[in-house]
């Protein structure tokens, strides 16, 4: 499996961005995928996750802000980021977590990042 995530860039406080990630490879059917970010000095943390149904989950500091969506027959995840705030720059990586059944173990595989840096 591979992730490959697109669309980071530098934006003005208040502005947009779109990323996109990419999984190829044999992907199970019970999946969620999210995008993590990680600040310089910080710990990676969750952004927003979807599973294979559209159930998502939001961090608290995001929420009404972005909006995470998938499209299941062309394995992409996306994540719609708006409003944004210079403490919204970081790396944002792609995340998989896919397993072959529920209570399984899951596998886990990372894309390479992406930069986004809001400017004040």
């Amino acid at each position: 499996v591979q992730l490959v995530e697109s669309g980071g860039g530098l934006v003005q406080a208040g502005g947009s961005l779109r990323l996109s990630c990419a999984a190829s490879g044999s992907i199970f059917s019970i999946n969620i995928m999210g995008w993590y970010r990680q600040a310089p000095g910080k710990e990676r943390e969750l952004v927003a996750a979807i599973t294979n149904y559209h159930s998502t989950n939001y961090d608290d500091s995001v929420k009404g802000r972005f909006t995470i969506s998938r499209d299941n027959a062309k394995n992409m995840v996306y994540l719609q980021m708006n409003s944004l705030k210079p403490e919204d720059t970081a790396v944002y990586y792609c995340n998989l977590d896919h397993r072959t059944s529920y209570g399984a173990r899951p596998y886990v595989y990372w894309g390479q990042g992406t930069q986004v840096t809001v400017s004040s």
